[in-house]
């Protein structure tokens, strides 16, 4: 791993990302939060968390209003070289095939109306601001993050404690999704940073010797083993116990306190082999190489309950212009994602292990003179796995075309009366999987997804 990445994931003091220095909010109060022991037991989940940051159209897997779409853009839809319809009126060359086979499969849920009602009657379609309500699970400004306050909730009823390893992991470094609320969390609930290489800076070598002090140099001077590059034991023991010796309390202390253990862990999982996929095969390209770690790591550490990944290696979603890679991305991103699940399948976690993906809004449909789409607040959230607590229903929602403003403003909403909910909804869901029986009191009354459990 470079220095630079190296810093950038904060993995050089220890196990926590350590983030900016974030205000507390006040939108949790522990004692208001009914936990159920026997749902969180029962469903024993985990879940990867992916956000498409940039905002991402939702025609790749919602053609369903495609001729109308066509018949009122700005500019011919031609330029894409293929826009065709799947049996669900998913986008067959934008991985719409693949998603597809995961319906099929009865492996995902497709929901068309995730639409910020909110929103729009603010006329807000603000990257920053959409991104934190999105990560937070609230429209409040002071909210924590989601999985900060998940986090804080499973420690006061006891899920997760100092012995967890790895509880909350990110690939993407810092998010909005780990700022604390109002009660500040211990160095063990802080997420651990990892990269799809499973590079492992925890481990004392001559691989990132750079990454230590000049004091600790002095103290192994230099004692390694020639044979595999690393400590002698006896010193490297010293050093853990100096380590706790002379640092003061806090997340650095607790950090090298569990160096050894984080070391073996990554190593141990970077060791483990994936099951021969067949036709199934993850692609090859870097996106899949940390979809594929993803699964790795919580198939072989339970302890892991969420981890976050961006689409790094996929490229932004902020297609006012140009959009034709949308099309190469999507199709990187569900090609992927079918991969994850067989995966999953070989390794008996369907029924536990969760995949969800979302952005902070969707597009409009009009494709502009530049050959793009504008912000809207309409987007698709794609639900995989976790088969053992969801009922998944293939495609979930139906959409209308609005027509109603200038030219260069075309947009899909929910039809009347269809199923719809605001996008804090998947916060809630998320809670509500992990035992909390009234999540809608962290999301501003926005209860979890019901479709999903019905």
């Amino acid at each position: 791993m470079k220095r630079r990445d190296f810093i950038k994931l904060s993995l050089a003091a220890g196990s926590a990302v350590l983030l900016p220095d974030f205000s507390y909010a006040a939108n949790l109060n522990v004692s208001q939060i009914s936990f159920s022991s026997g749902d969180y037991s029962s469903n024993n989940a985990q879940t990867i968390m992916i956000f498409m940051y940039g905002g991402a159209s939702q025609l790749a897997g919602n053609l369903t209003n495609f001729d109308e779409i066509e018949s009122k853009s700005q500019s011919s839809y031609d330029y894409f070289r293929g826009v065709t319809k799947t049996v669900n009126g998913c986008w067959q060359e934008a991985g719409g095939t693949d998603m597809e086979t995961l319906m099929d499969n009865g492996d995902m849920t497709l929901f068309r109306c995730c639409y910020s009602a909110v929103r729009e009657a603010e006329g807000n379609k603000s990257h920053g601001e959409c991104t934190a309500q999105n990560q937070k699970g609230t429209f409040d400004e002071d909210g924590g993050g989601m999985i900060a306050n998940l986090a804080q909730v499973l420690k006061e009823n006891g899920v997760v404690n100092e012995n967890t390893l790895m509880p909350f992991v990110t690939m993407e470094g810092e998010s909005t999704f780990y700022v604390e609320g109002n009660y500040p969390l211990p160095g063990y609930l802080k997420p651990v940073g990892i990269n799809e290489n499973f590079d492992n800076p925890y481990k004392r070598n001559v691989r990132n010797w750079t990454y230590y002090t000049r004091a600790e140099r002095d103290i192994a001077n230099y004692n390694r083993s020639d044979e595999d590059g690393g400590f002698d034991p006896a010193l490297s023991g010293k050093m853990d116990t100096l380590s706790q010796q002379n640092n003061q309390a806090g997340k650095i202390k607790d950090a090298l306190g569990r160096r050894a253990t984080l070391s073996n862990f990554i190593d141990s999982i970077a060791d483990s082999v994936t099951p021969d996929l067949g036709d199934d095969a993850y692609p090859d390209n870097s996106f899949s190489e940390k979809i594929e770690a993803a699964v790795k790591l919580l198939v072989k550490n339970p302890d892991t309950k969420v981890l976050t990944i961006g689409t790094g290696g996929l490229g932004g979603w902020d297609d006012h212009n140009e959009a034709r890679d949308y099309v190469t991305r999507m199709e990187r991103l569900f090609g992927a994602l079918k991969s994850a699940m067989a995966h999953l399948k070989a390794e008996g976690k369907e029924q536990n292990i969760n995949i969800m993906v979302f952005g902070e809004f969707g597009r409009n449909v009009n494709l502009n003179s530049a050959h793009g789409w504008d912000h809207g607040n309409l987007q698709n959230f794609y639900v995989l796995g976790g088969k053992g607590y969801f009922n998944h229903k293939g495609a979930v929602g139906e959409t209308v075309v609005d027509a109603s403003g200038s030219i260069n403003r075309l947009y899909l909403k929910p039809k009347s009366g269809t199923y719809q909910f605001e996008p804090l909804s998947i916060a809630a869901t998320l809670y509500k999987i992990y035992g909390i029986e009234n999540p809608e009191t962290l999301t501003n009354n926005n209860r979890a997804i019901s479709a999903l459990f019905s």
